[in-house]
């Protein structure tokens, strides 16, 4: 095997044995294949829409949910992505056939699974041997799996874009070509301003649907009452769970990612919905034991489970774990939770976990912090506040991380640090205060909502007749996964410049391109706290 898409990847430069992530040799090769046929399936319908032929809709959906299947820490179940394989190949060969020079993605057919695995030695990453092609080819895949996860949040919400799916065929496609570095610079840039649209979509699709967020307190306290704790990011999941759990004596918790939940006017009508239990995805052994009740998984972030709580976890949607039940949705898209409730309801109520007790601020997306956009100028304009620090992304599980605590903790009392993702556990829960009633800590949401970071930066910079490169704004991002990879192509195609980059940067990155990304972006990796310091906060 070799994976490195994470930034915990061995040795910061490929897992070969098995993944940082717990990913093993065939969970891997399936993967490669399952991304191989999509290809296929790209080629073939991208050409059947080039010639003016109606193309299947069904098949640029499947590519979206595919590539989602196959970001880190989201689906552990080779026999679920064998399923997805098998699919794949009915779906391709009801497309017409491209033309008389198919590359062998689009006319490969495995007849059992020792033909799968062996498939999957000839098709990985490493298939690709120019250095520099394969690392242009791995970040727009990369970028396109965050583009899928993304868009899959959307769209179970009823909101699609021909425009994103278009973008996913001719991205997939685009690999199994010999193109020029110039060519895959600009997919690589392409994908980033499509990434752009689709988080511009997950949010008219969620706050259509859940309303606008508001800046709400989330407990972090525990009732009396049995509970069910939900992590991951879906949040229809999570509204179909309240709604079918209203009557049930039972509590929800939210977790991680689903923290910002709470800042949903569609979720407040629910008084069941208690508080936030816990912290970001990789102390889950440390925190799922104590909770006592079941957790549903809703979407990543899924890592190895111990003995203890396994037999009390459910995944759902793109998540998969052996031997975990995994609840399905049904043919109208909707789905029956009410084996975890029965469950939730003879379960004992969960225990406190150490150092909880202090409420979160979550809910500063676009529209909150905008009504607060005279205050923040003006609080600006007098000096109060000195800079905007962007600490959006994920969190990890490595010592080296505490650096973004420590940056947070070193930061001027005139500074304000915009948020989103799971990054914020790092820093959310200390007592930095507030400027002028501003909390200093401003929590835009899930991962998915740095869309809203852009937003805020933009109508900053229509307010004082600048470019967002021209703002008091710094950008000290944390990256783990492929989303992360996405959002920082759409903040690249938006002309962003001066990213600080951590806690490593990407082993996908050749050295010639990464090359291009300093030359041109002014991307850096971060390195000390004093130094980063000097560099993204000037006195």
């Amino acid at each position: 095997m070799f994976c490195y898409q994470c930034e915990e990847t061995a040795r910061g430069t490929g897992c070969t044995v098995r993944g940082v992530c717990s990913k093993d040799e065939v969970l891997c090769g399936v993967m490669d294949v399952l991304l191989y046929l999509c290809r296929g399936i790209a080629v073939r319908d991208l050409a059947a829409r080039e010639r003016g032929e109606a193309g299947s809709n069904e098949a640029r959906r499947f590519l979206a949910d595919a590539l989602f299947a196959t970001l880190t820490n989201v689906n552990f179940d080779p026999a679920r992505i064998r399923e997805l394989i098998r699919k794949a190949v009915a779906i391709r060969d009801a497309l017409p056939p491209a033309g008389p020079n198919e590359p062998d993605a689009a006319t490969w057919t495995p007849a059992s699974d020792a033909e799968i695995d062996a498939k999957a030695k000839e098709v990985g990453v490493l298939a690709t041997e120019n250095e520099d092609v394969r690392s242009l080819r791995e970040m727009l895949i990369y970028g396109m799996k965050g583009i899928g996860a993304y868009y899959h949040h959307a769209a179970v919400l009823g909101y699609t874009d021909d425009a994103v799916e278009a973008f996913l065929e001719k991205g997939l496609a685009s690999t199994t070509k010999d193109l020029s570095v110039d060519e895959m610079v600009a997919l690589v840039l392409e994908c980033g301003r499509v990434g752009v649209a689709t988080l511009a979509l997950l949010d008219t699709a969620n706050t259509a649907t859940y309303g606008d967020p508001v800046i709400t307190s989330v407990k972090t306290t525990v009732g009396d009452r049995p509970g069910i704790l939900v992590t991951g990011h879906d949040l229809k999941d999570l509204a179909e769970l309240l709604e079918q759990s209203k009557d049930a004596g039972i509590e929800i918790y939210t977790h991680g990612e689903m923290l910002p939940a709470h800042a949903y006017p569609a979720f407040k009508k629910y008084p069941h919905l208690v508080g936030n239990y816990g912290t970001s995805w990789h102390h889950q052994k440390e925190e799922f034991e104590p909770f006592n009740g079941p957790v549903l998984f809703t979407t990543n972030c899924i890592i190895p489970p111990k003995e203890s709580y396994i037999g009390r976890l459910y995944t759902t949607g793109p998540v998969g774990w052996p031997g975990v039940i995994h609840i399905p949705a049904g043919p109208d898209g909707t789905k029956d939770f009410s084996p975890i409730i029965r469950v939730a309801q003879s379960s004992l109520p969960p225990s406190p976990l150490p150092g909880s007790g202090r409420d979160l601020v979550t809910g500063c997306a676009h529209k909150a912090v905008l009504e607060l956009a005279g205050t923040i100028v003006e609080a600006v304009k007098k000096g109060d506040i000195t800079r905007f620090v962007v600490m959006a992304g994920c969190d990890g599980r490595q010592p080296e991380r505490e650096y973004y605590t420590e940056f947070a903790k070193a930061l001027p009392a005139s500074t304000v640090i915009l948020t989103a993702g799971c990054a914020k556990y790092r820093y959310n829960a200390l007592d930095l205060g507030t400027i002028g009633g501003i909390p200093r800590v401003v929590d835009a949401g899930q991962c998915n909502d740095c869309y809203s970071l852009v937003v805020i930066a933009q109508a900053l910079a229509d307010a004082f007749g600048v470019g967002i490169n021209d703002l008091p704004l710094s950008f000290n991002i944390a990256w783990y996964e492929q989303k992360a990879v996405l959002v920082l192509l759409a903040l690249l195609s938006l002309g962003v410049k001066k990213i600080t980059l951590g806690p490593k940067l990407p082993g996908f990155v050749s050295p010639n391109v990464l090359k291009v990304l300093v030359e041109n972006f002014d991307l850096a990796p971060n390195t000390t706290v004093d130094e980063d310091m000097a560099r993204l906060v000037p006195a």
